[in-house]
């Protein structure tokens, strides 16, 4: 498990022109012992050093290829002494600060269920008290934030807003319903409300579609003499069919640490919308009697 790419590996840093380590062999410094890392070559200039690392004496700029545990060179790191040339895997655990990170969660979960304090303003709490016990420090927090993430719902919630207000969205589905207003059985109204729902909780959020969609889809079942109360539980239903696009917040937020692409939630989403939207019509049609 030591040995596995998860927990260590190969790393390349480079000494600065302030390293306490110029002028002194590996070897004085207790190198291996203190951070418990293994040279493997030395670098310097045209020349190449794989015998006897311990024994030479370092020298501003010379390369230095460890191998180690991950969390021994963010260690190595923090000492200033080498610049590394890549980004170092995995992070540097802190086992005694677990219980002020998970006292923070708890008092965040507290704020917004016992107090009613907005869930936005009860997570920023949680977040400050764990830089205030410095289980983060403040560049770790904001290196933290996934600004693509951040840019993305910021862009989305007003486009959203505005289909919404301006009445985009309601002359959309008022518009496709009136076309079909003459070939809609009870099956094919209740598939078209699911497509519609899912539809608009894409582009103006659920509760949005869920608001415009319930009043809509209850007057047209009740001109095709079909029960209202299905269609506003499909409405609520199909609010949460978001599979298709990154356009949900739970969907933007796994996105850029997954290092997905709006075609992968394209080619995953597609059919678990079309298989979202069976199902419930399935467990419509033998449970709720909806006729064909």
């Amino acid at each position: 498990e030591v040995l596995s790419p998860d927990s260590s590996g190969i790393a390349e840093a480079i000494v600065r022109p302030r390293s306490e380590l110029v002028g002194k062999t590996l070897h004085q410094a207790y190198f291996r012992k203190i951070f418990q890392v293994n040279p493997l070559a030395l670098f310097r200039r045209d020349k190449i050093f794989y015998e006897n690392i311990s024994e030479t004496k370092i020298q501003v700029g010379d390369a230095l290829l460890l191998f180690g545990q991950w969390e021994k060179f963010h260690l190595l790191r923090r000492k200033k002494d080498f610049a590394f040339t890549e980004h170092i895997q995995g992070e540097l655990m802190h086992p005694e600060k677990a219980g002020f990170a998970i006292g923070s969660l708890i008092l965040a979960l507290v704020l917004a269920l016992g107090f009613n304090v907005q869930l936005s303003i009860a997570l920023l709490t949680g977040a400050i008290s764990m830089i205030l016990t410095r289980v983060l420090t403040i560049d770790e927090a904001y290196q933290g934030v996934d600004w693509m993430t951040v840019f993305l719902l910021a862009g989305l919630i007003p486009l959203g807003i505005a289909f919404e207000k301006t009445g985009a969205a309601l002359y959309l589905s008022t518009s496709i319903a009136n076309l079909m207003q003459g070939a809609l059985t009870p099956l094919i109204l209740f598939l078209l409300i699911g497509f519609l729902t899912s539809f608009f909780t894409l582009v103006i959020s659920n509760v949005g579609a869920t608001v415009l969609m319930i009043p809509l889809a209850m007057n047209m079942a009740v001109q095709c003499n079909a029960d209202p109360r299905m269609a506003a539980l499909l409405v609520a239903v199909a609010a949460s069919n978001t599979f298709i696009l990154p356009t949900h917040q739970v969907n933007a937020l796994i996105m850029r640490p997954g290092g997905y692409k709006v075609k992968d939630y394209v080619r995953a989403g597609s059919g678990m919308t079309l298989l979202y939207i069976g199902v419930v019509m399935t467990i419509m049609y033998f449970f709720y009697g909806i006729s064909a």
